[in-house]
Parts: C-alpha cells; sequence; structure tokens
C-alpha cells in the first residue's frame, strides 16, 4: 500500500497513541500485518538472540475476552489512581481520560490486537533493560509503520494484570512473556501532531544532574 508523505522527524513526531479514531469497522489484512512485522524485526536486540514472538489475534471471541480484560484492568486502573489524587485533571489528562475509557470499553472490537512476546522463564534480576530492550524497539518501530501506511496504534500495558489467563488462552509457553499490547486500525484521518511535552530544559542534564 502507498506511504503517507513524512519525512522521519515527522513520523518520529506524530506517531500518536489512537484511541476514539482506530476504525473499528475496517478490516486490517494478515499480509498488511505481516509487512508491519518484517519491518518490525529490524530492530535491536540484546546479542542479536532475535527471541521475539509476535502474536497477532483477529478472532472476534478471543478479542473479545482480552478486551473484556482490558476493560477490568483499566478500571481498576482508574480507581487506584482517583484513591491516590482524586478525579481532579486538567484538560488534557481528562481528554486522555476520555480517550482511555473509550479504547477499554471498545479494546475488543479493534480488527487486529498485537502483542510482541519475548523469551524468558524468568525475569532475570538486577539488569531487565537487557531483556526488555530486546522486544520494546521493535514494537515502536511496528507502531512507526504502522503510522506510516495511515494505520492507528495505540501502546497499553494494563491488559498484564491478566497476563497469564491471557497467555492460557492464547496457549503461549511458559517460557514467553507478554511485552506490550498494541490495537491496530486503520485511523481516520491521519492529520496527527506533536503532543505538548515538558520545556526540554526542565528535562536535559549534561553531564550531571
Amino acid at each position: 500500500m502507498s506511504l503517507l508523505e513524512l519525512s522521519p522527524d515527522q513520523l518520529l513526531t506524530t506517531t500518536r497513541t489512537v484511541r476514539k479514531r482506530l476504525d473499528l469497522e475496517r478490516p486490517v489484512s494478515r499480509e498488511l500485518i505481516r509487512e508491519l512485522i518484517e519491518i518490525a524485526v529490524q530492530a535491536p536486540s540484546g546479542g542479536n538472540g532475535q527471541t521475539w514472538h509476535w502474536l497477532v489475534i483477529t478472532d472476534p471471541e478471543k478479542r473479545a475476552v482480552i478486551g473484556e480484560y482490558y476493560r477490568r484492568s483499566l478500571q481498576q486502573y482508574f480507581a487506584d489512581r482517583d484513591a491516590i489524587a482524586g478525579t481532579s485533571a486538567d484538560d488534557v489528562q481528562g481528554r486522555v481520560r476520555s480517550s482511555s475509557a473509550y479504547l477499554g470499553e471498545h479494546m475488543g472490537d479493534v480488527p487486529a490486537l498485537v502483542i510482541p512476546c519475548i523469551e524468558a522463564a524468568n525475569l532475570p534480576e538486577g539488569n531487565q533493560a537487557g531483556l526488555w530492550g530486546s522486544i520494546l524497539p521493535a514494537a515502536w518501530s511496528y507502531m512507526l509503520a504502522a503510522r506510516s501506511r495511515g494505520l492507528g496504534t495505540a501502546w497499553t500495558t494494563l491488559h498484564l494484570r491478566y497476563e497469564r489467563e491471557i497467555s492460557e488462552l492464547l496457549k503461549l509457553p511458559d517460557n514467553l512473556r507478554q511485552a506490550v499490547l498494541i490495537p491496530t486500525a486503520y485511523s481516520i484521518g491521519t492529520n496527527f501532531k506533536p503532543a505538548p511535552r515538558k520545556p526540554l530544559d526542565d528535562i536535559l542534564h549534561f553531564d550531571t544532574w
């Protein structure tokens, strides 16, 4: 399929989390998902181990089950946050919460749910960066490749509250750990912009704090 006319900088700064603008009616072909993953697995992995595996869930019944687990986890997440900080939020956070709630209700309706996984019988003590650093760059590359083709994605991990149940549903071997759940659909419109961020001088440090 044709690519959007985006410079590398535009691609990197406008690959947004898409929730309300996911097209829940338009299917995403397996061929296109394969194309995105072919690009994603060019990402680095520790020791060039490439111990990743990619689960693509398009079966409606399995999507519905995963969607329900995600909805439950999101509700608990909201409840935990409200218990700590109350319900007050600025306009930006209010919009994020609204769109998150929408995705929570519709995760099971998204045409394709993609779960990148990494082989790990046990989580290593002391340095998990090497493990997760061998799958998360590939997951992000997948999202960039999707954006360049007019698809929307979202980086979500709340399903991991039910990782064991979802692993059983998908018949994953015991040594496979789920890294992220990426809902994938065509986006309704492609005119995404850079998001507000903290001033660089507030977070940038050279040589010392």
